[in-house]
């Protein structure tokens, strides 16, 4: 597996961003939306982290000739989550790579999402699930590192949605409005079958439950 020695790294410049912007605000939105609700789900828990669009740099060729791989969207268990990021350094990290990463495709990025990529992903990152979404589809691909290290194809169940074992989550498809944009995104669900919230969706979850108990106690007062 690929590592940057500790005398190299003082070397090599890291950088956060290069200025390229996310192919569309749905994919923005995408990730914010898949980042808000692992968060709020594996509340209070802080041994983990989960980021999206953020550079990850796993060997000293790889940064110094800017090869910049930025996955969509991923999460490692059992890491310090509470330490600020400008970026993801394995050699920073104790060696650590994602153990779960989601890629939204577009036009301009299938090609690689699906091939050099999900390579990368299988044989040096040894990411235990990677899956890709394809917005323009609606369809989703995924997979999961078998027993000889290679990644196989994860079938999904009679709904159409794909068992996470690192998150321990269902993964499907939501249509719905999130952040004033009315779309279909991906969107996890709990082992029940049920959707996992937003902060938000949460917080007015709990005030309609309190409304409607207030009313029910206002009904019991001035009944008969």
């Amino acid at each position: 597996m690929s590592s940057i020695a500790d005398d190299v790294v003082p070397q090599i410049q890291l950088i956060a961003s290069d200025g390229a912007p996310l192919e569309s605000l749905w994919h923005f939105l995408a990730i914010g939306l898949l980042i808000d609700c692992v968060r709020h789900h594996h509340r209070p828990r802080t041994d983990y982290f989960v980021a999206g669009n953020m550079f990850l740099y796993y060997s000293k060729e790889q940064a110094r000739h800017r090869d910049y791989r930025g996955p969509d969207f991923f999460f490692v268990d059992e890491v310090d989550g509470g330490k600020p990021r400008k970026w993801w350094a394995v050699w920073e990290e104790d060696g650590r790579y994602p153990d779960f990463i989601m890629e939204l495709l577009s036009a301009s990025t299938a090609q690689v999402d699906l091939t050099t990529k999900k390579r990368l992903y299988e044989r040096t990152f040894r990411t235990q699930e990677y899956f890709c979404y394809d917005p323009d589809t609606h369809e989703f691909k995924g997979w999961r590192l078998g027993d000889k290290g290679r990644y196989q194809a994860i079938a999904a169940n009679e709904r159409g949605w794909f068992w996470c074992e690192t998150l321990k989550l269902w993964l499907g498809l939501w249509t719905g409005t999130y952040m004033d944009l009315p779309e279909t995104f991906p969107r996890f669900y709990t082992v029940q079958g049920d959707l996992v919230p937003t902060h938000a969706e949460a917080e007015k979850q709990r005030a309609d439950q309190l409304e409607a108990e207030l009313t029910r106690l206002r009904a019991q007062q001035t009944g008969p």
